[in-house]
């Protein structure tokens, strides 16, 4: 894929990696219309076609209806589902409403935009719909149960997509970062991640694996070692590396709220 070329549609791009993502595919030369929940103003790009930004909602249908619209005109052929929330937490500790909530925008919000701009991708000579997704969607991590399971069910829709799709003009990526540094993540997390020594990378870094995953055309992209490896390993082994997963129990539980156990 030359980026060039591209006219790159990217949820969630208001900060963190979305914000640098959006900075590197317009260095790269690429078109890109970014979506943000608050209104943006225009950064760097193309002078002839600045960078363009909607404002929107994508809990909302009204709101991902008018996104699918506008990229539509716009001429998309390319979307980048970035747009995600955190929930790190005890299980036990955490309000039903919030779990509702963040499977929503992390699972149905880029299963919804991306149905409503399928036919317009269909339409399409290539085409590409990338899932951002997390290490988390691939190894059960304590803390992580609910955005996990966002993450994890977001990759097997993905992967099931890839394959519905094949021999057709669209594509379909996933990108798995691990941790980032962003303002993503709460205090808990950051000394969650501290405690139990767990790497994690600049936007940026993700941002330029993006790059690389577009022009490279492969279905999959995982950043970072060792989480590579325990992608693989625990789609392998499973049960048998539970134990592997202690300090991170112990870390989550080390101060635990009234009345909550493990």
């Amino acid at each position: 894929m030359k980026l060039d070329q591209r006219r790159i549609l990217i949820t969630g791009a208001g900060g963190g990696i979305g914000r640098a993502m959006v900075e590197a595919l317009n260095a790269s030369g690429a078109r890109t219309m970014g979506v943000a929940r608050r209104q943006r103003s225009a950064v760097a790009g193309d002078p002839a076609e600045p960078q363009t930004w909607l404002q929107g909602d994508l809990t909302l249908a009204p709101d991902i209806d008018r996104v699918a619209r506008a990229a539509i005109a716009w001429g998309a052929d390319t979307v980048v589902h970035a747009a995600g929330v955190p929930a790190f937490g005890a299980f036990g500790q955490q309000p039903a409403e919030q779990t509702a909530s963040v499977l929503q925008i992390n699972l149905w919000s880029p299963m919804a935009l991306t149905q409503a701009l399928l036919p317009h991708l269909h339409q399409l000579p290539d085409a590409r719909v990338v899932f951002v997704g997390s290490a988390l969607g691939r190894i059960g991590i304590p803390g992580s149960a609910v955005y996990g399971a966002t993450k994890a069910g977001l990759h097997r829709f993905a992967e099931a997509l890839r394959r519905e799709l094949a021999g057709s003009p669209v594509s379909v990526q996933w990108l798995g970062p691990r941790a980032t540094q962003t303002a993503f993540n709460s205090p808990e997390s950051v000394a969650f991640n501290q405690a139990t020594g767990t790497a994690s990378d600049p936007p940026e870094v993700v941002a330029e694996a993006l790059l690389a995953l577009l022009r490279s055309g492969a279905a999959e992209r995982h950043i970072g070692f060792p989480e590579r490896l325990a992608v693989r390993l625990n789609g392998a082994l499973g049960p048998l590396i539970d134990g592997g997963f202690r300090k991170h129990r112990d870390a989550l539980f080390a101060t635990p709220s009234e009345g909550v156990t493990p």
